[in-house]
């Protein structure tokens, strides 16, 4: 019976029989204990990976050592590392601790690497896109920053993915999941790894997507509490548009155009990547001019950026107004359910949050609709000033004439007098 052994022409072309095929097997070299040839097969691509391994076992303990993907190294340079594993075993010495100190200068690590990507990436990223993945891989993935780079396994990774999501929830581990496989993938580009150990470890289930909008009195007590910094304005300029977080916490000074009552989102700046215009109310124009003006482009935030502190503001505004359960991109759903309860057209509620139509509607409707946003957005704003004063009708018509020729507003009663009203006519109203 002909042995089989690892060449040039089987690494690259030998395949299991379709019975024995797993996502990750290996294949022993007939002639030489421990060299192996390591087959990992991306389930969703069929993408396959091949690289040279030594295995080994110390005590209880099977340890597998890289020597090279096929194609970057030739077999012969894979079998001489193979070699050298083999011999530090003969002299009674580990050889993964062999070449420890090597593979653990801290130019190999994975905590050293980050801010080289980081620099590399940045200039192609959204702010927010870039702060998300800077957070994620100085913070969530901080436990595997001592590892090296060449070396980390799989089963560390998938160890400390479900630690993220006991931690943060299954999202948060999927997205700092996904930033540390692109992170993998652009040091394998650059030659600093052999592969990438993201591939092949499991997402974690998510739940469904949210359905949570706030009630008229949610709405009103979140406003009310809102801080009178830029937090609270960005939460009053979400509540007043619709417009995504980063959008306005990421707002420029020159996308603002107070004497066409507008802000022009460039294609750049919204996630459809379709230029965004959105009509400004009274009431957000009022909110805007009462932002102090900083010797920077952005409107929000005092760093390189924008806004940045999200995390610490949302905790301060949920112990001030007693929501539970709520996100910062609630809003932009209530904004949409509401106009749709002031009798808003679909399509024009639609365009005011800058959800695209079916491509074959887009093909041959190229209205914009703005008088209609415009006239949504006054409605709204009526609206959001009808439910923070009870004295006043909330039933506001989508032909409600802009807010400056509204009534003088009466002055407003104590937060307290207000919400306890809002709460009672919630109640009220309950079947």
């Amino acid at each position: 019976m002909t042995v089989w052994t690892i060449t040039e022409d089987t690494a690259r072309n030998f395949n299991f029989p379709p019975e024995e095929r797993r996502p990750d097997k290996i294949k022993f070299d007939g002639e030489f204990p421990g060299f192996g040839l390591r087959i990992r097969t991306d389930q969703k691509t069929g993408r396959e990976h091949r690289s040279y391994i030594f295995q080994y076992k110390i005590g209880s303990k099977h340890r597998r050592l890289n020597c090279g993907a096929v194609g970057k190294v030739t077999a012969a340079e894979a079998r001489k590392t193979a070699n050298k594993y083999a011999e530090a075993l003969l002299n009674r010495k580990d050889p993964a601790s062999e070449g420890s100190a090597a593979r653990q200068e801290p130019s190999h690590t994975i905590g050293a690497t980050i801010p080289d990507y980081l620099a590399a990436r940045q200039p192609a990223m959204k702010p927010r896109s870039y702060e998300e993945t800077k957070r994620h891989l100085e913070t969530h993935w901080r436990p595997l920053h001592g590892f090296s780079i060449r070396n980390v396994a799989r089963a560390n990774i998938a160890a400390e993915t479900n630690a993220i999501a006991r931690r943060s929830g299954p999202v948060a581990a999927n997205r700092a999941r996904a930033s540390l496989s692109a992170f993998f993938r652009w040091a394998l580009g650059q030659g600093l790894c052999e592969e990438n150990p993201v591939a092949g470890t499991s997402k974690q289930k998510e739940n469904g997507p949210r359905e949570r909008s706030l009630s008229d009195a949610e709405i009103a007590a979140v406003w009310l509490a809102a801080p009178e910094n830029d937090y609270g304005r960005i939460v009053q300029l979400l509540m007043l548009t619709g417009c995504r977080r980063d959008e306005i916490g990421s707002l420029r000074w020159s996308e603002i155009d107070t004497d066409a009552k507008a802000i022009t989102l460039t294609a750049s700046r919204t996630k459809n990547h379709t230029e965004h215009v959105v009509p400004l109310s009274e009431r957000a124009l009022k909110v805007i001019e009462a932002i102090p003006r900083r010797d920077r482009e952005f409107v929000f935030g005092t760093g390189r950026g924008g806004y940045s502190g999200w995390s610490k503001s949302k905790a301060e505004l949920d112990e001030a107004c007693k929501v539970k359960e709520w996100t910062l991109h609630d809003i932009r759903r209530t904004v949409r359910t509401g106009l749709g309860k002031l009798g808003v057209a679909p399509h024009v509620a639609e365009a005011v949050v800058n959800h695209l139509p079916a491509r074959l509607i887009r093909a041959y409707n190229r209205n914009a609709y703005a008088d209609e946003k415009k006239a949504a957005l006054d409605a709204w704003a009526s609206h959001l000033d009808a439910i923070m004063l009870p004295s006043k009708p909330a039933g506001v018509s989508v032909r409600a004439v802009p807010n400056k020729h509204l009534e003088p507003e009466s002055p407003r009663a104590s937060f307290a007098e207000r919400l306890a009203g809002l709460m009672g006519r919630d109640q009220r109203a309950s079947p």
